[in-house]
């Protein structure tokens, strides 16, 4: 695999809504300070697998999705294309490492520059959410397919949730100005769908610190719609849910030869 790995210009498919090719754009050069010391959390172990390598499968588990882009740690970009030299990856899938930026916005918009013109439809998907099923990959693509301009995948709170007034000081207590209807309440998930020009578009504008690229698509008014996700696809972000996500993948190889 080169630097511009498994580069795929024979597989264009003609300019229609229903067959235009798929990217995903996979950050991950964050350094995952929640999970403790170590390897930058993408490069976490799971199952003795790092967690990018699941991500990657995940995505490229679509037959939607012709080409994955990491966008790797900006000293590491050597490190990760290793790593996806050294691993199993479907073979109608392209794979391209890019170097990222010092916040994930600009991790994000580094791989969308280094996506080739014919990728009208995109992915962003979180390296830590290593174990989303295919069929929700399927479901996000299908919305962008349909016409949706961004489309993300959440399932309904289990938990109340309350809107709080930030502490005094760190540590006091924290007092409660409203209880939102959970009914409304969504949690949201990756990977997120996007028409391109509209999420090139939402990146050359929106220049506030955002949590996801769906909440800079509503910042330009335009429409962001829910498809269902699933349990699986949760982020791993603490210590609990690496054991969380190793539980979850001992049983997938056990009853499904995952």
């Amino acid at each position: 695999m080169s630097d511009e790995s498994r580069p795929s210009p024979a597989r264009q498919a003609p300019a229609t809504r229903t067959n235009t090719p798929t990217a995903a754009v996979i950050p991950a050069a964050g350094r995952g300070v929640r999970l403790g010391p170590g390897a930058p959390k993408a490069l976490r172990a799971l199952g003795g697998t790092p967690m990018l390598i699941h991500a990657v499968r995940a995505m490229a588990a679509s037959r939607g999705v012709s080409l994955v882009v990491v966008v790797a740690p900006p000293d590491g970009a050597a490190e990760v294309k290793n790593l996806l030299d050294t691993h199993a990856l479907p073979e109608w899938t392209d794979f391209l490492v890019v170097p990222g930026g010092e916040t994930r916005q600009e991790s994000v918009r580094l791989g969308l520059d280094a996506l080739p013109p014919e990728y009208d439809i995109v992915l962003v998907h979180d390296a830590a959410r290593p174990l989303v099923p295919v069929d929700t990959v399927d479901a996000v693509i299908e919305a962008v397919r349909e016409g949706a301009s961004a489309v993300v995948p959440a399932v309904p709170l289990a938990d109340t949730v309350k809107q709080v007034e930030p502490a005094a000081a760190p540590g006091e207590p924290e007092p409660v100005v409203a209880t939102p209807e959970r009914a409304r309440l969504r949690a949201v998930q990756t990977p997120q769908g996007f028409d391109r020009a509209t999420l090139v578009r939402a990146h050359e504008t929106v220049t506030d610190d955002v949590t996801d690229d769906a909440s800079m698509v509503e910042q330009l008014g335009l429409t962001v719609v829910v498809v269902p996700g699933h349990e699986e696809a949760f982020k791993v972000t603490r210590p609990l849910d690496l054991v969380l996500a190793e539980a979850v993948l001992a049983r997938r190889r056990l009853n499904d030869g995952f």
